[in-house]
């Protein structure tokens, strides 16, 4: 019996890890939200895959496509050139 003391130390220890880095309320919230999906999806791992993470993160990568590209039209008109455009 003492030899399953340190599996179960390091599995709780793990535990805390993992709630420490937030990893636990991610997948709580991603597996309540597929939980609560009227419509059940046909592949329930890329339901989680592509909803795991994405809190706020395309207002930001937008945000930093944005700064991108001001800074690529402020590099330009410094170097002298035309300004890029988009397409």
């Amino acid at each position: 019996m003492s030899s399953y003391k340190p599996i179960d130390s390091k599995r709780e220890e793990f535990r805390r890890y993992l709630e420490r880095a937030g990893v636990m309320d991610a997948l709580t919230k991603v597996l309540v939200s597929l939980y609560e999906e009227p419509d059940k999806p046909e592949d329930a791992l890329e339901y989680v895959r592509k909803h795991l993470g994405t809190d706020g993160g395309e207002d930001e990568l937008e945000a930093a496509r944005a700064r991108i590209a001001e800074l690529e039209a402020e590099n330009a008109l410094l170097k002298g050139e035309a300004a890029p455009t988009d397409g």
